[in-house]
């Protein structure tokens, strides 16, 4: 499958890293593939694509996400940083609670996407996409220069995500808390739990979130347990080990963006439809004006932007529109914009999706285009984000 290839085509070059899940990959029969300096299993032997994702939206999935980078901010001026270089308000966010935001040059743009819990007052700790870490990490120590805090990559650490409607079922089972105390754990919030029924029990955090649009779990272990923590969750029949294929048509039809695809350094968020990610309170600047401060806020108070990010559907068959295919107007001739991620969409059937930025006056719902793959020009349709209804867990 093409989707395969976009995988195995990045961070080829070098010696691959391995997570601490490694051997368990190979043994269930991943297809390992290098992926961000990493070698990550892109499927299993045991099941498709199409069957990996449907699965996650039934029942439920067992991401490894190890590759990404967690790290820590502490320091009296930790908000006051966070402050300049995202526009998300984190003085007002309460502890135990996390929230999506984005790193910002100077210009606006978006340096990565980035989820960002608060622990306590001024600490903070950060998840960061694995493909950006050399320039996160020369933008995090050019930017921390004259704030009072620290910023630390936290080594040793591993990150699995647990997607899907029952897993809350299967992560309440193995938790000496017991089920009953993820009732009142919401989307965005983190805790930490033990993890029993094993030699020696070992703490583990766990944020309320993910990357398929589904209720789950994203948790943080050590090294030395995560083998365990594994071994444990998929013992339970309703999970399955589920690979990168996978979880790029879960985002997408989450609505969900992929860095280098929806977002990268001259992107805004109002651009990339993201400026709920600009906290009402950020945007008077009295919390202090983060970076790309006037050109973010002329785009929303004057709607400046000249592009927006939409999703989009075929109106009939067709192949998979890839990053980089043209946007056509109704016309069939003038460009207005292209593609950034496109697949078939298991859970519609098969019909295919994709998102694209185009041309503002081009984004409503609804508005007929084409797009053009291989020569070939295929009507599509601006679709509402997210393609489905997603299943996160808040209060009612």
């Amino acid at each position: 499958m093409a989707i395969f290839k976009r995988f195995s085509s990045s961070g080829s070059a070098g010696v691959l890293m391995k997570t601490a899940l490694f051997d368990l990959h190979v043994k269930l029969g991943g297809s390992m593939v290098p992926y961000a300096g990493y070698s990550m299993p892109v499927k299993y032997s045991q099941q498709t694509h199409i069957e990996s994702h449907n699965w996650t939206r039934n029942h439920a999935g067992l991401f490894d996400v190890s590759h990404m980078l967690q790290s820590t901010l502490r320091g009296q001026d930790a908000t006051k940083f966070l402050h300049k270089i995202t526009p998300t308000d984190f003085q007002n966010l309460p502890a135990g609670q996390g929230t999506l935001s984005v790193l910002l040059n100077e210009e606006g743009g978006i340096v990565d996407d980035t989820l960002v819990t608060k622990i306590a007052e001024n600490e903070f700790r950060i998840v960061t996409n694995a493909g950006c870490v050399d320039q996160d990490v020369a933008f995090l120590k050019q930017q921390i220069q004259g704030f009072a805090c620290e910023w630390e990559p936290v080594p040793e650490r591993s990150l699995l995500a647990l997607q899907g409607p029952e897993a809350k079922d299967t992560l309440g089972s193995i938790i000496e808390e017991g089920p009953e105390s993820l009732k009142d754990l919401y989307f965005g919030q983190t805790r930490r739990y033990t993890i029993g029924g094993v030699a020696t029990p070992f703490q583990v955090d766990v944020a309320r979130s993910g990357y398929t649009g589904e209720d789950g779990f994203e948790i943080s272990v050590s090294n030395q347990d995560a083998m365990t923590l594994a071994s444990s969750i998929l013992a339970d029949p309703s999970v399955r080990a589920i690979g990168l294929a996978a979880r790029d048509s879960l985002r997408l039809e989450a609505g969900m963006c992929l860095y280098g695809h929806e977002l990268d350094q001259t992107i805004t968020p109002v651009e990339a439809a993201l400026t709920w990610l600009v906290s009402k309170t950020r945007r008077d600047g009295s919390l202090g004006k983060f970076n790309g401060f006037d050109r973010i806020m002329d785009q929303i108070k004057n709607k400046s932007a000249a592009k927006a990010r939409v999703g989009f559907k075929y109106l009939g068959r067709g192949p998979a529109a890839r990053q980089g295919c043209i946007i056509l107007a109704e016309d069939g001739e003038t460009v207005v914009g292209s593609v950034t991620s496109g697949s078939a969409s298991p859970s519609l059937g098969g019909i295919t999706i994709g998102q694209a930025y185009v041309a503002k006056r081009y984004r409503k719902a609804g508005t007929k285009l084409f797009v053009s793959v291989r020569n070939k020009k295929f009507p599509i349709e601006v679709a509402r984000l997210p393609f489905i209804p997603n299943g996160f867990y808040k209060p009612t």
